[in-house]
């Protein structure tokens, strides 16, 4: 349990419909200043960084990678050899067992160059949601899946049942967690969060609750079919060389997580027979494929980010010694009318809150690394200069330091819970927090590959934000676990 919960923490814009839909969280503004020289000032150079000798190059990267030095410091280490934030290296997985997977990238580290990952012109995000290696479709019903018409849909006629079920089972995650508390002095939160989050979701994008059958516990087996899809791309950071040894050397067979598969499976047969029906009747797909599709957008895409997203939220809040949760805690019980329940609405109201959830996903970004491959030749441009990029190159983004660009945001390295509130002036800087796969301020839809919910998520953070600070005037945790909490007074 204790590594499965590692593995989960290492790792168009939906249109109003109700009260229960997320407003729109990229407000008009105007785009702030290029912090760069203009692109036609900017010299051209050739691509610095090396691969190394074959094999013994791969090899040696990979443990760096993961072992000697973790990503970050390995990608800080040749930002400052190569004195550019764009580079060529190769990123695990790799030699020997990974033959068919290609580690040969092209490092994108600042927010200038970030930005062509998005770029639909010049790169394609086609099979590489992580990189060059592709988990086996045996994860999937032996087929790729994400159908973004249909995964839109399915949060737009969940909207009703969103707020509502979430806050319902938040209820049952803090009178868990507020036992733990008084019973053992401390609350390892991040299974009773999953249960909630779980139970929420198959709600929500399903339409039913998991029956018995399923087990209390049946988060887990998404818990396992995920991890064993992303292990060999995860740094852990449990005892070396155990790690290199038995997670980043092979893929692990789907035979380990197929009977748990198979009862998620059968309960979207069962149970979501309204969504499934619609994934065919309107999206022309199978009842197979509209199944599969299911489970990918309710494991990989919301149970799974929810996962790790969430306990940086808390552990933000939880560790903070500078009265933010002051802040926070007035600014809810001024505006949200205590009489009514909370709503997508009456969170849009809240600036700070919302500042908060925005910096929280910039300083921990959910997913850390994003790619595209070119498409074409292009000249990639960073603050600096301007790097030829050949057709079928892979790009390699890695948010934790492109989310730290100093030419873009102040005091990079340091949580400014209010930096994206007017007052900073940082509503503009949406425009350069690509948590979602894009910038905040782009538009979801079938051509690329944002988030089809990044509005979602957003609010469902800002829900969960203000449904705390109305049950208690202050808590005390980590990412971890809560050790103290008083209730509202």
């Amino acid at each position: 349990m204790a590594t499965m919960g590692a593995i989960m923490m290492s790792t168009s814009l939906m249109p109003r419909m109700s009260s229960s839909s997320p407003p729109s969280s990229s407000p008009s503004f105007t785009p702030l200043e290029s912090p760069t020289p203009s692109l036609s000032s900017l010299p051209v150079r050739p691509l610095p960084g090396s691969y190394g000798l074959p094999l013994i190059g791969p090899l040696w990267d990979r443990l760096d990678y993961f072992w000697f030095s973790g990503p970050d410091k390995f990608l800080r280490k040749r930002m400052d050899k190569y004195k550019s934030s764009v580079f060529r290296t190769n990123i695990p997985p790799s030699f020997p067992f990974f033959i068919k997977t290609n580690p040969k990238m092209i490092a994108v580290l600042d927010v200038k160059a970030f930005k062509s990952l998005f770029d639909m012109d010049v790169v394609e995000k086609r099979d590489v949601l992580i990189g060059d290696y592709m988990p086996s479709t045996s994860f999937t019903g032996n087929m790729r899946v994400g159908v973004k018409e249909f995964c839109t849909d399915i949060l737009k006629r969940g909207s009703k049942q969103w707020v509502p079920e979430l806050l319902t089972n938040l209820d049952t995650m803090w009178n868990t967690i507020e036992k733990d508390v008084t019973e053992k002095g401390s609350s390892t939160f991040f299974f009773p969060l999953q249960k909630a989050m779980f139970r929420f979701l198959t709600k929500a994008i399903v339409g039913a609750d998991p029956p018995p059958s399923l087990g209390e516990n049946a988060y887990i087996s998404f818990d396992l079919w995920l991890a064993l899809q992303i292990l060999p791309t995860q740094s852990i950071n449990i005892l070396q060389p155990l790690e290199e040894i038995f997670l980043h050397s092979f893929s692990y067979p789907f035979f380990l997580v197929q009977s748990g598969y198979q009862k998620l499976y059968n309960f979207i047969k069962t149970e979501g027979q309204d969504v499934v029906r619609r994934g065919v009747s309107d999206f022309g797909l199978s009842e197979d494929e509209a199944i599969h599709n299911l489970l990918f957008v309710l494991g990989f895409n919301a149970f799974g980010g929810f996962s790790v997203f969430l306990p940086v939220l808390l552990g933000n809040l939880g560790n903070d010694q500078t009265g933010l949760q002051t802040r926070l805690r007035e600014e809810v019980r001024s505006k949200i009318d205590p009489t009514r329940p909370i709503s997508f609405d009456s969170v849009s109201e809240l600036e700070l809150v919302q500042s908060f959830v925005y910096e929280s996903l910039r300083f921990q970004p959910p997913v850390p690394a994003q790619f595209a491959r070119a498409r074409k030749d292009f000249v990639l441009y960073s603050h600096e200069a301007g790097f030829s990029v050949k057709k079928g190159e892979l790009l390699f983004g890695y948010q934790p330091l492109a989310m730290r660009d100093a030419k873009v945001f102040d005091e990079p390295e340091r949580f400014v819970a209010d930096r994206f509130t007017e007052g900073k002036g940082g509503r503009g800087l949406l425009e350069y927090l690509y948590w979602s796969n894009g910038p905040q301020t782009g538009l979801p839809s079938s051509a690329n590959k944002q988030c089809s919910a990044k509005d979602h998520v957003v609010f469902t953070a800002c829900v969960i934000v203000a449904d705390l600070f109305r049950r208690y005037d202050s808590f005390v945790g980590t990412a971890l676990s809560i050790t103290a909490i008083e209730k509202a007074k």
